[in-house]
């Protein structure tokens, strides 16, 4: 699945001249600063080259089709802007998870070539990429090597002018499936854009580096990643998030405003973090999956800071809601729980479940979204929602019955047929079980066959 909007040559191609400038940065700039050491432009530089020297060797022609196994590694986002540079076709593949399940993908998505962390390589992932006749990148520390054996394709490609990104969706509107995001669409709405209140200061003061902590993989990986990146603000890079970086982030950093995934709001209560080392910031941003009410309403009375929800999906390009600082400081309190208003160009409405009625404000029903990143037409959600009469959506859960575990969507569907797989399991059935931290977690009920 593409977006669907025309591409255009000229952001296109400004993508690929953003990637290849900050890549001919000083060699002694500091880039990004990774496990408290600073990683220079030239180290960043040197994996590109490397990279771009092993594709032409691979036989894989101009434009090739690339699976991008990113870890939040200083090796993967140099890689990462080596691929944009060179106007590869990329399919992110999440990292975490198991040999078996990685080589499974890789085999189904077929590419000509893999870049991955020299860990990720397994027998299993290594069998499927040697019978399927690709190359082969291993990254590790600052260094990228071919994998032995595994230097050239004999896959063809057929190099297309509407490059793309594509990102696996989180099954907002439906299934997850690949969902392709342009070099146009990218360098419009991503990569030189401010795209939240968390990057910006309201005093004029320099600008900190940007906290990079989720997945390059997804969505929000990209919309946190390029844009600081690209334009040289610097950054801290974690491999995942954690209290303890962030939180030394915060300490030596000073931001106005920070975020963090919704289960790491409860995490922060529990480590008890002073609060007067949060004193600094204005506004706590959240998104990607509900926050418990309690949760939110604990943390705001501990330290006095707001937190700013936010809604949107890979489907619909990125945030598609947000309530700003500005917005929670007229309505905060009377519209507490509220994923706020809809940003600039964007339109929403709710439309009944059977009829597709549009329905007036304060009725629940499905959400529709019109994203200008993506196109004129309207996307239908599977999210359940509320709009009320001043303009703001409350998001009231998902009607495909997904369990939000800490932003991640998991389908029941796809839990009770693993469950089903175990020969003394009978029956299952799986729900959401509410979670302090997480939002939600699966439940199962199973029925044992008889003698089990």
């Amino acid at each position: 699945m593409t977006a669907h909007h025309s591409d255009n040559d000229d952001n296109a191609s400004r993508l690929e001249q953003l990637c290849a400038a900050a890549l001919a940065r000083p060699d002694t700039a500091a880039a990004l600063e990774f496990q408290g050491r600073p990683v220079t432009w030239g180290a960043m530089r040197r994996v590109a080259d490397s990279l771009g020297k092993f594709i032409d060797n691979s036989g894989a022609g101009a434009s090739p089709r690339v699976a991008f196994v990113a870890r939040n590694q200083p090796s993967a986002v140099a890689a990462f802007l080596g691929l944009l540079a060179r106007r590869c076709t990329l399919r992110m593949v999440y990292p975490f998870q198991s040999a078996e399940a990685l080589a499974r993908e890789l085999a189904s998505i077929g590419p000509q070539i893999v870049v991955a962390a020299a860990g990720d390589y397994s027998g299993a992932v290594l069998e499927v990429i040697r019978s399927g006749e690709m190359a082969a990148l291993a990254l590790q520390d600052m260094d990228a090597r071919a994998v032995p054996g595994c230097e050239s394709t004999a896959r063809r490609h057929e190099a297309s002018a509407a490059a793309t990104v594509e990102i696996l969706t989180s099954g907002t509107t439906g299934q997850p499936k690949p969902f392709g995001l342009s070099y146009e669409m990218i360098a419009r709405h991503i990569a030189g854009a401010t795209v939240s209140p968390q990057q910006q200061r309201v005093d004029g003061a320099p600008v900190p580096p940007a906290l990079l902590m989720f997945p390059v993989s997804n969505i929000s990986g990209l919309y946190s990643t390029l844009p600081p990146l690209l334009q040289g603000q610097g950054a801290v890079l974690l491999e995942r998030f954690t209290v303890s970086g962030w939180h030394d982030y915060v300490r030596r950093f000073r931001p106005q405003f920070s975020g963090m995934p919704p289960a790491g709001v409860q995490m922060l209560l529990e480590a008890d973090i002073p609060p007067e080392d949060l004193a600094c910031l204005q506004g706590l941003g959240t998104g990607a999956a509900p926050l418990d009410p309690g949760v939110q309403r604990a943390f705001e009375a501990r330290y006095g800071i707001p937190i700013l929800l936010s809604y949107g999906a890979t489907e619909l390009g990125g945030p598609v809601t947000r309530m700003t600082p500005q917005l929670h400081a007229q309505w905060g309190q009377s519209k507490f729980g509220s994923v706020g208003r809809a940003v600039p160009g964007v339109h929403l409405r709710i439309v009944d479940v059977d009829t597709a009625d549009v329905l007036p404000p304060g009725a629940e029903g499905i959400l529709e979204v019109i994203s200008p990143r993506i196109g004129p037409d309207w996307i239908r959600t599977t999210d359940i929602a509320i709009i009320d009469e001043d303009g703001f959506l409350f998001h009231r859960g998902r009607v495909d019955g997904a369990i939000m575990r800490g932003g991640f969507k998991l389908l029941p569907a796809i839990i009770e047929q693993a469950l089903l797989q175990h020969p003394a399991i009978s029956a299952a059935a799986v729900v959401g079980v509410p979670d302090p931290r997480l939002g939600q977690v699966p439940g199962a009920a199973i029925q044992l066959k008889p003698g089990d």
